[in-house]
């Protein structure tokens, strides 16, 4: 039987933007901070029982999949932050008056929008960087 239910009107109106990329990471990423932080707990759990608890846990952040799931929370966490702080100064009506809102053909937020996860991306690899610097014995 054929479907004869229209399509849904939205998606022939709405274009894909950054906007919409930035909200869907924003929702990501504070699930994958709530996420991490169960690794947190995980690890001052292990630091108040035991040496063994604690050699388990470090060994696991120290696994591959341990580093992959803490670069990727330093990510959420950043991008997450960077995110926010442009929620506020959005939120404050920067760049939303009538010459720079949807009606244009490239809002300034836009551009913001990769600003912020490039940023983010940025500090990322800065973060990690340092860090390895630091273990390694750098003058970090």
């Amino acid at each position: 039987m054929p479907n004869s239910r229209p399509m849904s009107p939205h998606l022939g109106i709405y274009r894909w933007r950054v906007n919409m990329l930035q909200s869907t990471l924003h929702r990501l990423t504070g699930l994958f901070l709530c996420l991490g932080a169960l690794l947190v707990v995980w690890g001052l759990i292990a630091a108040a029982t035991s040496d063994a608890a604690w050699s388990t846990f470090a060994a696991f952040c120290g696994s591959w999949i341990g580093l992959v799931l803490l670069f990727l929370w330093t990510w959420s966490l950043l991008f997450h932050l960077c995110n926010g702080i442009q929620h506020l100064v959005r939120d404050a009506g920067r760049n939303y008056g009538p010459a720079t809102r949807d009606r244009t053909h490239d809002p300034v937020y836009w551009s913001t929008g990769w600003a912020i996860t490039a940023i983010s991306v940025v500090l990322t690899v800065l973060v990690w960087v340092l860090l390895l610097v630091h273990v390694s014995g750098g003058a970090a």
